[in-house]
């Protein structure tokens, strides 16, 4: 089983501001949010192996879950660029819908959806061979979550817009022998 969790809330979530690469951590919620996710996944997960993005909010979460935490830089969040720490209100709405509809748009500075998916699609075919005997944990961030839904799904990057992520939720992919499933999709239950 591959199981995919959302790190816990930072300030700039609360606040509604674009995170990116921002190396945040958790904030008393976000810490509420991963040990609750913690107790659940280990308990249903004991023997996963643990893999996290590096930046600092994915890893206290993943922390949460496991004392051996591998980090894998190609979960790391999407690059906003020059979005980094604006607020979703503060960018310019041309753009923003340019984005929303083309997959190979590049924020200011910043990684197209298609670059997104080709760092983390190839991540995703080498933890699902360990995910069809065993289960894995990958602990990132919104947007390399949903390129891995996609992927479960034999979707393009365009169907990201389509996907609301809550913080801390939890996705599982079934790895079978014709590829991989979607079995859950931003379950919350365990908070």
């Amino acid at each position: 089983m591959l199981i995919l969790l959302r790190h816990g809330q930072t300030t700039a979530n609360a606040k509604a501001l674009l995170q990116g690469r921002m190396n945040l951590p958790l904030d008393p919620e976000g810490e509420r949010q991963a040990q609750r996710s913690g107790e659940f996944l280990r308990e249903k997960y004991p023997d996963a192996l643990v893999v996290c993005s590096p930046l600092t909010r994915a890893h206290q979460t993943a922390s949460a879950i496991s004392d051996n935490v591998t980090i894998d830089e190609r979960f790391i969040e999407l690059d906003y660029g020059d979005w980094d720490g604006v607020a979703l209100t503060d960018v310019d709405q041309t753009l923003w819908t340019q984005w929303r509809n083309d997959p190979s748009f590049r924020p200011p500075g910043g990684e197209t959806l298609i670059e997104l998916d080709e760092r983390v699609r190839p991540a995703f075919d080498e933890i699902s061979e360990r995910a069809r005997t065993g289960d894995v944990i990958v602990v990132s961030h919104v947007s390399p979550i949903k390129s891995g839904v996609t992927w479960a799904l034999g979707a393009g990057p365009e169907t990201t817009w389509r996907m609301q992520l809550d913080r801390a939720s939890i996705c599982r992919i079934a790895i079978g022998p014709r590829g991989p499933s979607l079995l859950g999709f931003n379950e919350t239950s365990h908070l």
